[in-house]
């Protein structure tokens, strides 16, 4: 086969770059492509750097959502806190004075009685003559010495006048002296049996609430007093005996001493509610060596009858109070060992704060190292540390010295009528020192 050469060329001649040209070009589109992927490849380094800066910086911790209580400024009691129990001032067992037969009663069972109130009465008919056998010989004796004695005074002028003998005057002088003895006799005879008369007729010997009935009418009763008849108790006013540590005695009688009277409230047996209040009325003369302790006894009203004797109860022996202390809710205090400690917020950053404590009353505590109106945490203290970022849940500002948050306690500090004298920190709970 044989080739045309008369075929055109694909390409014409004038369509063609020229070879440096075309070089050039296809120079220029590297460099164009090259420059993209660089500028491509720093913008994904600087993505890479930015987004492994990011995984490596620590979020910032959040905010700990606490509530918060002010110290404030105010009085605080110091209390003894102690076990007592109900004693009558006067606990009367009826029991009869003379044998004989029960025939009334008077009394119902816990009636209230006033003194010589009718109780018992017994049969006074035996008694009743012998009295009068004793009265009859007490009338007869009389008569006898008022004989002997106009006799003497007989004798006496017939021996001025020389009529008798010495010995006539004597003897009647002796017979005056036997009878007036004999009159005597007779006459505590006659007491004997008024007062045994006076015995069957028993009343109360002193106001107050009778017991259980113990005797019938019917009964035989003895002198001997081995059956009670009625046990009386004096409810108003009532004492309440408790101990107080030897420990706390010399705080008490310096109180005692300069004639403060303190105030003691009685608590039922869990200590929820108060019955009553009194006043700390004596000390006992000596301590209990077994124990420790010292009675005291205290005296209450009891108008309402909240006291019954032989009733358990707390008391709350207020032995001072302590004016112008700096007190917080017990709760927002901690302890690290020995130390004690509180996390003031300020700016919305807790800050843990050292204090003393003292006395602790109606769950606030003294305390000393903080100011009134400083605003300390009260809940979350596992996740607080120095400088946490906090959250009120209770709306309070945590700007120091404000002194209107949520939670701010009043001053309810209980007062004695003498002057308050200062005591030192510490003091708390049943051992005021």
């Amino acid at each position: 086969m044989t080739v045309d050469t008369n075929e055109r060329p694909i390409l014409d001649p004038a369509h063609q770059l020229p070879a440096h040209e075309s070089a050039t070009h296809r120079h220029r589109v590297l460099w164009i492509i090259l420059g993209i992927l660089l500028l491509l490849a720093i913008v994904g380094l600087l993505l890479w750097r930015h987004f492994k800066a990011e995984k490596k910086a620590p979020a910032p911790p959040p905010k700990i959502n606490i509530t918060t209580a002010t110290a404030t400024n105010g009085d605080i009691g110091v209390y003894l806190d102690e076990i007592g129990t109900v004693t009558p001032v006067y606990t009367d067992s009826i029991t009869a004075e003379v044998t004989g037969l029960v025939v009334a009663v008077h009394f119902t069972e816990g009636q209230l009685v006033r003194k010589g109130d009718p109780l018992v009465d017994i049969d006074s008919r035996p008694y009743r003559a012998n009295l009068l056998q004793a009265q009859g010989a007490l009338e007869r004796d009389q008569s006898l010495l008022a004989q002997a004695q106009m006799d003497l005074d007989r004798y006496r002028v017939a021996w001025a006048r020389n009529a008798i003998q010495k010995q006539l005057l004597d003897d009647q002088e002796k017979i005056v002296l036997q009878d007036q003895g004999t009159v005597k006799n007779d006459e505590g005879t006659v007491q004997y049996d008024q007062i045994q008369v006076g015995f069957c007729d028993i009343t109360a010997p002193i106001s107050g609430r009778v017991g259980l009935r113990l005797v019938d009418p019917g009964n035989v009763v003895q002198s001997a007093g081995t059956v009670t008849l009625a046990v009386i108790t004096q409810v108003q006013p009532i004492t309440i005996i408790f101990t107080i540590p030897e420990d706390s005695l010399g705080s008490v009688e310096d109180r005692l001493r300069n004639k403060a009277k303190l105030t003691v409230d009685a608590w039922d047996r869990a200590a929820h509610n108060k019955i009553a209040s009194g006043k700390l009325l004596t000390l006992d003369n000596q301590i209990d060596t077994t124990t420790g302790t010292v009675k005291a006894r205290a005296l209450f009203e009891n108008k309402n009858d909240a006291l019954f004797p032989n009733q358990f109860v707390n008391i709350r022996l207020l032995v001072n109070t302590l004016h112008d202390v700096t007190k917080v809710p017990a709760s927002t205090i901690q302890q690290n060992g020995s130390a004690s400690f509180v996390y003031i917020i300020q700016n919305n950053v807790a800050h843990l704060r050292p204090v003393i404590t003292g006395v602790t009353e109606g769950g606030f505590t003294q305390v000393t190292g903080i100011g009134p109106g400083d605003i300390v945490a009260n809940s979350n203290f596992d996740k607080l540390q120095e400088n946490t970022a906090v959250t009120l849940a209770n709306n309070a500002q945590s700007k120091p010295g404000n002194n209107a948050p949520a939670n701010t306690p009043t001053n309810n500090a209980p007062t004695n009528n003498a002057p308050a004298k200062p005591a030192p920190a510490g003091n708390s709970g049943s051992g005021a020192k």
